[in-house]
């Protein structure tokens, strides 16, 4: 069944505009998960130790994690501690 070039054309501009309702799609390709990343996508990074923090565990345990507050070199951004 042969479509016209038109019809072609708005099928590909639909698919286009449909693929940013993706989750996937989108954020592998806007790249404001490198932007928001403190270490900018990288796995390691260097820093220097602001203070060192002690983070409790949540329930049931009763420990106190050793954690630091790092600046990172690269960008300078301060990394807290996650629980």
């Amino acid at each position: 069944m042969p479509f016209s070039l038109f019809f072609l054309l708005k099928l590909r501009n639909h698919r286009r505009e449909q693929k940013w309702h993706d989750k996937q799609y989108k954020k592998a390709h806007l790249g404001t998960a490198l932007k928001a990343n403190p270490f900018g996508g990288a796995s390691h990074a260097k820093g220097i130790v602001l203070e060192k923090v002690g983070v409790e565990a949540k329930q049931p345990n009763s420990a106190i994690r050793k954690c630091v507050r790092v600046q990172l070199i690269k960008n300078g951004k301060k990394e807290r501690p996650r629980s």
